[in-house]
């Protein structure tokens, strides 16, 4: 088992080998293999590549990424220009859907309202938004409309994860309530982790994942 100091000199070498990632203003710190990220990036998207990588590191449990965004303040744009920027966006990636989703901007925060049927829709247009030059942070309230019993949710979950060559269909277990879902079990890495998440979030209507699912380290 890698010690925590271990841990930090991969981190921080991970950190160093993506050319997208700028670590220059980034502290890390290890604690019993949980991996905090203090410090600042330049854009949104940045902030979620570096927990990506750091998630990438064996021996990691965890990480609580409390990276800031600073937007360098020659090139900040206005909330106007940061909304346009933002519909923008929603109309490219999801133009059937789109008006169906209000951007509202306060101080280059955004929030996300509305309602939509699937949650990769929802996904998608968090993703397009937190791409969106200026940005802080994206505050995502789009509601999902259910169209499954509980029973038949939790169905075709489980038949999603015996699909999957990514997902060890038989080290977790599916509880629903409503359009609840709870994932419970142990897997192998991170990225089965992750997989399963976006596996149960996959089906129409689910309004929440509560993944339980701890990693063997």
């Amino acid at each position: 088992m890698k010690t925590d100091s271990e841990i930090r000199r991969d981190v921080e070498a991970e950190l160093q080998w993506w050319p997208d990632i700028d670590e220059t203003d980034i502290a890390v710190k290890v604690n019993g293999g949980v991996v905090t990220l203090t410090g600042y990036v330049p854009t949104l998207p940045e902030r979620y590549r570096a927990e990506a990588a750091v998630k990438r590191v064996a021996g990691v449990s965890a990480v609580a990424n409390d990276l800031a965004v600073r937007v360098p303040l020659g090139g900040r744009p206005t909330d106007p220009e940061i909304a346009r920027g933002a519909v923008a966006a929603l109309q490219r990636v999801l133009p059937r859907v789109a008006e169906n989703i209000k951007a509202l901007v306060h101080e280059a925060h955004v929030a996300l309202e509305g309602t939509l049927e699937w949650q990769f829709e929802r996904e998608r247009a968090e993703r397009a938004v937190r791409g969106v030059y200026g940005v802080i942070s994206v505050r995502n309230s789009i509601r999902l409309e259910p169209r499954l019993s509980a029973t038949e949710l939790k169905r075709q979950i489980e038949d999603a994860f015996r699909r999957s060559a990514a997902v060890d269909a038989q080290q977790i277990t599916v509880e629903t309530r409503g359009a609840e879902v709870t994932l419970r079990g142990e897997v192998r890495s991170w990225t089965e982790h992750d997989e399963a998440q976006r596996t149960a979030w996959s089906a129409p209507g689910v309004r929440s994942v509560r993944n339980e699912i701890t990693v063997r380290t």
